[in-house]
């Protein structure tokens, strides 16, 4: 990515204007890991090798960064499983919505993140479905994997709900909630909101049916966390997965999930691949993971407290762990192992640059 983004990004913009959002995002990826954000020294305590490290971006949309963000959040997010089942919803919308969304994208994620929450919470609250509150995690993505624009939220759900009685009510079928009933009632509530904020769209999408699906539970609690941390980091494509930059020409791998999840290759100009992966970049501040229900930030310890003694869940505190202790869980135990002497360990030493812009 970084490279592509250097050596094409002058063309691209002499034809296309980025946000200021989106500027920041492109000079971040362009400079994550390189002098230009300063470095430090990491040094052996055995031998006194030194090395230099560079620092990164920490930018949400450079995919160098995201590894270790990512585990620091499910790490935290594993206190707050239940023993349940838990379902994966996601809710996608009309192509023909498009424009609106990404001409209004602050107001209108906002909406789309609404629309969805508010239909899950009354769905679940009436009693002909599941008659209690459940816990929701939801998560905002744009893109489809050939990175045109897609915005979709991923949801994953509590398979049952704490009761205005207090006690746990659990899900009595493979999917409490009928798909198109969901998808309806998600259709109505979302154009309502378009139009009260005076966003126009087509009034032929109140008689086309919406996607709306749900994919199987998961077998355990602990598969929940594992799952969700492959969406709520994932930025719009991953440096795995682009094979070459050649000519001006990128290509990548893809998967086609309408024929058969088939991986597929598709090559573009630099220009038009770093016009896409612009279409993703989110507006500053903006939240793109929330929880509602159970979840939601108010009495959320007291609530899930009570639902772990209801659903017999063990008690599981947040584990801190170090920043070396998360690298070493995902690279190796010597992932840090001296290269000179292969005996001792690198440790950072005090900064030796300082950032040059």
């Amino acid at each position: 990515m970084q490279d592509i983004f250097n050596q094409h990004s002058v063309e691209f913009l002499e034809n296309h204007t980025l946000s200021p959002v989106q500027g920041k995002a492109l000079r971040a990826i362009q400079s994550c890991r390189t002098a230009t954000l300063g470095a430090h020294v990491d040094a052996c305590h055995e031998c006194g090798f030194e090395k230099i490290s560079y620092n990164s971006c920490r930018n949400r949309h450079c995919p160098k960064c995201q590894t270790l963000t990512k585990e620091q959040w499910v790490e935290k997010q594993n206190q707050y499983l239940l023993n349940t089942e838990y379902f994966h919803v996601v809710f996608t919308l009309p192509d023909v919505l498009n424009a609106v969304m990404l001409q209004n994208q602050e107001k209108a994620y906002g909406l789309f993140f609404k629309a969805v929450s508010t239909t899950l919470l009354e769905l679940c609250a009436d009693k002909k479905y599941l008659g209690a509150t459940p816990g929701i995690t939801a998560v905002l993505h744009t893109w489809g994997q050939n990175l045109s624009y897609h915005p979709h939220i991923h949801c994953i759900v509590t398979g049952g709900g704490l009761t205005k009685e207090k006690s746990w009510q659990s899900s009595r079928k493979k999917f409490f909630l009928p798909v198109k009933v969901l998808s309806r009632k998600f259709r109505g509530k979302f154009l309502f909101l378009l139009k009260q904020a005076d966003l126009t769209f087509d009034s032929a999408l109140y008689h086309d049916e919406w996607v709306v699906y749900c994919k199987p539970p998961f077998k355990n609690a602990s598969k929940v966390i594992e799952y969700l941390g492959r969406y709520t980091h994932r930025v719009a494509i991953s440096n795995q997965r682009i094979l070459s930059l050649k000519d001006g020409k990128v290509t990548f791998s893809w998967r086609d999930y309408s024929d058969n999840n088939k991986q597929k290759y598709m090559t573009f100009s630099a220009v038009e691949f770093i016009r896409r992966f612009m279409l993703h970049i989110l507006p500053s501040g903006f939240r793109k993971i929330r929880h509602y229900g159970l979840l939601a930030s108010r009495d959320k310890y007291k609530k899930i407290s009570l639902c772990r003694k209801l659903t017999r869940t063990k008690f599981k505190t947040a584990i801190c762990t170090t920043t070396i202790e998360k690298l070493q869980k995902l690279f190796g135990a010597d992932f840090d192992l001296c290269p000179c002497c292969g005996i001792g360990h690198m440790a950072r030493g005090s900064p030796r640059f300082k950032a040059t812009a």
